[in-house]
């Protein structure tokens, strides 16, 4: 049996360093951005719904969607981000689903499915277990004003169109703290493996058990 651990965290919580050391370990990682990112390419019939809705402004003259544009619309207005959704949810989940499939065809004992919109998304039932990373909202506004050079007006306002930490949490199986340096946050990892039975993943890259 293929065990789906689900991956999570809001915006600059460090989601992403965790998912690297879960690649590090060899651990296979279905990347939603990626996913996100894939079904809106240029040609593709994600954009050219995007297009059609929101207006020629939403892509590049090079054919690509203007991430900028369309971020600072559906940000500002929950509506335009709810009709965003509707376009590419569904093709999002499409290949989610495909790429699960073939991860337990191949019969790989552990998965992770990286997704930032996992529990908006509801891509918590096709999990056995949540891992939530978790930051200080003081540390998380911090870190996307620094990351996306974000006005702190405009980076509380990506922070507050994500559902709470503490609803978040609700649905973790386990929470990582991210608050300090990235050894501490792969000791937690690591911990997490050794006490789920995969310490063979830990061991294979020179970690005590």
């Amino acid at each position: 049996m293929t065990y789906v651990l689900g991956l999570t965290g809001g915006i600059a919580s460090g989601k992403s360093t965790v998912s690297a050391l879960f690649r590090q370990l060899e651990v296979p990682v279905i990347d939603a951005d990626q996913v996100a990112r894939d079904v809106v390419a240029p040609g593709s019939p994600g954009l050219r719904r995007i297009k059609a809705t929101f207006g020629a402004e939403m892509v590049t003259t090079a054919g690509r969607l203007n991430r900028s544009r369309l971020g600072s619309l559906v940000f500002a207005h929950p509506r335009e981000r709810q009709r965003l959704d509707a376009i590419t949810a569904p093709l999002i989940r499409q290949q989610i689903t495909a790429q699960l499939s073939k991860a337990q065809t191949s019969q790989e004992p552990l998965v992770v499915l990286d997704a930032p919109l996992l529990i908006e998304q509801h891509y918590d039932k096709l999990c056995d277990g949540i891992m939530v990373v978790s930051v200080t909202p003081a540390t998380q506004l911090k870190r996307l004003i620094l990351r996306d050079h974000l006005s702190p007006q405009a980076a509380q306002q990506r922070i507050a169109a994500q559902i709470s930490a503490n609803e978040r949490r609700r649905f973790a199986t386990v929470v990582i703290d991210n608050n300090g340096e990235v050894e501490a946050t792969r000791r937690q990892v690591i911990k997490w493996l050794q006490i789920n039975g995969w310490g063979d993943l830990t061991s294979k890259r020179g970690e005590s058990r």
